[in-house]
């Protein structure tokens, strides 16, 4: 009987975090957030099986999670603060469809609802990398960033270490779920996406030629 995930990414994972114990688990969990193709919804729920057979400690799996969640969200924050409001703009007006406008309107909402959108946005798959971005470039105070960072991060990383645990060899059934969830996560983006082209490029036509 197998004792585990053998071979491919999941059996790869489990093998540094059998090496490298639980800051293995954050080491994989900080480069899902900078890479967001790499699955957290496999790599928390597979440090959950790795604790459940011994290989670390439940607390070391969702403090190590937790630890990789906020040291990748700093680095993609950083990188907002970078970038900076001024070369933002300059990039914006360069991109077809998008306006210096529209960057203005996003720092409207992101100084009333920004505390809301870390908190919720470590929830999210895409979001919960490209939120540390706007807080970086609108200087959210980094304790308040880093305060909702990890706050929502253990939420988040805590419910699927957890499952992972209890569930033990049966840990990859998560992965089903919480793929569905991406998917609609997704289709919701693709859908807000198109509708904002779509009206944008509407708006430009209604608009006046002068001459």
């Amino acid at each position: 009987m197998s004792t585990g995930p053998e071979g491919g990414l999941t059996g790869w994972a489990l093998d540094v975090m059998d090496t490298l114990g639980g800051p293995g688990a954050g080491l994989l969990v900080a480069a899902e957030n900078l890479f967001p193709p790499l699955p957290s919804e496999v790599f928390l729920p597979l440090a959950g099986f790795a604790a459940s057979r011994g290989g670390i400690s439940l607390f070391s799996a969702i403090f190590f999670t937790t630890l990789g969640s906020v040291v990748g969200a700093l680095m993609l924050y950083w990188l907002g603060a970078k970038l900076g409001r001024e070369r933002l703009r300059a990039l914006v007006e360069r991109i077809p469809l998008l306006d210096v406008s529209d960057v203005d309107r996003t720092e409207d909402w992101f100084d009333k609802h920004g505390g809301k959108a870390v908190f919720l946005g470590r929830m999210l798959p895409i979001f919960r990398s490209l939120i540390s971005i706007p807080a970086g470039l609108n200087r959210m105070p980094l304790a308040k960033f880093v305060a909702l960072t990890t706050a929502g991060s253990l939420l988040w990383n805590s419910g699927f270490v957890l499952a992972g645990y209890l569930l033990g060899q049966s840990w990859h059934l998560i992965e089903g779920y919480a793929s569905i969830f991406e998917k609609v996560v997704l289709g919701v983006v693709v859908l807000a996406v198109v509708w904002f082209v779509i009206k944008r490029v509407a708006g430009r036509r209604d608009r006046p030629r002068t001459r």
